[in-house]
């Protein structure tokens, strides 16, 4: 097994409890607009950018929907919620871990900057890593590699012992074309055949990925 030199992180599934949070809410809003099927449209929302978002919503729903409306509805749960979004079980563990092993760390998240740093910095996580690209700063939204790429040309690791961690179906995609070596933690969605072959590994949790990335630390060179 080669060694690992670097892990780059998504951030909303993964490290924040926030998806379960999000799909209570879109549910919420398709209840209020009577919106059928938001759990399924949610879903396959989940690791993509803003622009892509529009795109699936736009298929869902026809011309005659308004993102816009919808979006004012979900700031007023949001407004309502919590301010702070909880943390994953195991998210300061497996950074402090990580990062005392000397590895380079970098969150690699399909949502705005402004929206990554401020949750970051208030579950007081974001001085943990070297790196943040935000889905503001690429072109394409995973499954594309583009976002994992940008990664990990800044941790200058070589893509073969950069290890992702993400949740989703397109984050593992997106990492396995990339060239990396996806490690899924499963959260709102179970993995599927397709997960299971470009996976790695799939792992119930933080701290089991934790203990898991740390033994590859002592690879030999």
């Amino acid at each position: 097994m080669r060694p690992c030199r670097a892990v780059i992180f998504d951030l909303d599934g993964v490290l924040l409890d926030s998806e379960r949070v999000a799909m209570g809410r879109w549910k919420q809003v398709g209840e209020t607009l009577g919106l059928d099927g938001i759990e399924q449209v949610y879903m396959r929302c989940i690791g993509t950018t803003p622009a892509r978002t529009r795109e699936i919503m736009d298929e869902a729903y026809g011309p005659d929907f308004s993102l816009e409306d919808f979006y004012t509805l979900l700031r007023v749960r949001f407004q309502r919620g919590e301010a702070q979004m909880p943390v994953k079980a195991g998210s300061r563990e497996i950074l402090e871990a990580l990062k005392a092993a000397g590895l380079s760390l970098a969150v690699a998240s399909s949502s705005p900057e402004e929206y990554v740093r401020r949750e970051l910095s208030g579950a007081g996580l974001l001085d943990y890593f070297d790196h943040v690209v935000t889905g503001d700063m690429v072109t394409h939204s995973k499954p594309h590699p583009e976002i994992f790429l940008k990664a990990g040309a800044l941790s200058g690791a070589a893509p073969s012992e950069i290890w992702v961690i993400e949740d989703s179906y397109n984050g593992i995609r997106a990492a396995h074309a990339a060239g990396m070596r996806p490690l899924m933690i499963p959260d709102l969605i179970p993995p599927d055949e397709e997960m299971r072959r470009k996976a790695e590994v799939i792992l119930p949790d933080l701290f089991s990925a934790r203990d898991y990335l740390l033994a590859l630390t002592d690879t030999d060179e």
